[in-house]
C-alpha cells in the first residue's frame, strides 16, 4: 500500500464515528419500512464480499430479537437454494452499496424482482438504479469498501429492532439466549 493510500485509510477511519451517526439518521425511514414487513415469516439477507458477513449479522439480529426465520447468504450463491424461498411475502434485504461487485449484486436483485419478491436495499446515497429496482431503499453514507460493513450494520440492527418492537418482543431480554460474556 502506498503512503498516500494509507493516509486515505486513516482519514476514513477517523471519519467513522460521523459516518455511523449519519447512518443512524435513517431511523424514522427504517421504522416505516419495519411497519411494512413486520408480519413476514421469513427474510433473506444477501451480500457479497465485504458485505456477506453483514448479511449474516443482519439475519442473526432479526432472528434473535423478533423470532422471524432469516437466512444470510452470499448473493453470488443465491441460485443455490435461497431463490426457492422467494415469493411475494418473503422480503430480501440486499447490501448493495457502490463497489467492486455492485453490478453483480444488481443482477441478483433483478432475479428476486422477476419472482415478485419484495426487496429492501441498503445502498449508497442517490443510487437511482437501486431505487428503480427495490421496493424500499435505506441509504448509508459513501465509505471505502473496507468500512462498508461497519456502516451497513447500523440500518440492519435498526430494522431488526423496529420489527421486534412492532411484534411486541422484549428486545432487552430475547428468549433462549444466554449472555456469552457470563456463560461459557
Amino acid at each position: 500500500m502506498s503512503y498516500e493510500r494509507g493516509l486515505e485509510f486513516i482519514d476514513a477511519l477517523e471519519r467513522l464515528p460521523d459516518l455511523v451517526a449519519e447512518a443512524l439518521r435513517a431511523d424514522e425511514a427504517i421504522k416505516r419500512i419495519a411497519e411494512r414487513y413486520q408480519d413476514a415469516n421469513t427474510f433473506l439477507y444477501l451480500g457479497r464480499q465485504y458485505n456477506f458477513p453483514v448479511a449474516l449479522e443482519g439475519a442473526l439480529k432479526l432472528k434473535e430479537i423478533s423470532y422471524i426465520h432469516a437466512e444470510g447468504y452470499p448473493a453470488a450463491e443465491m441460485k443455490h437454494g435461497p431463490i426457492a424461498l422467494v415469493d411475494r411475502s418473503t422480503p430480501s434485504v440486499f447490501l448493495i452499496p457502490q463497489g467492486a461487485v455492485y453490478e453483480k449484486v444488481l443482477l441478483n436483485v433483478e432475479e428476486i424482482k422477476a419472482r415478485k419478491g419484495p426487496v429492501i436495499a441498503i445502498a449508497s446515497p442517490g443510487d437511482e438504479r437501486v431505487r428503480e429496482l427495490a421496493d424500499d431503499v435505506i441509504e448509508i453514507p459513501a465509505v471505502p469498501e473496507f468500512l462498508q460493513p461497519i456502516v451497513a450494520a447500523v440500518p440492519l440492527q435498526l430494522l431488526a429492532y423496529h420489527i421486534a418492537v412492532l411484534r411486541g418482543c422484549d428486545v432487552d431480554k430475547p428468549r433462549n439466549l444466554a449472555k456469552s460474556v457470563t456463560v461459557e
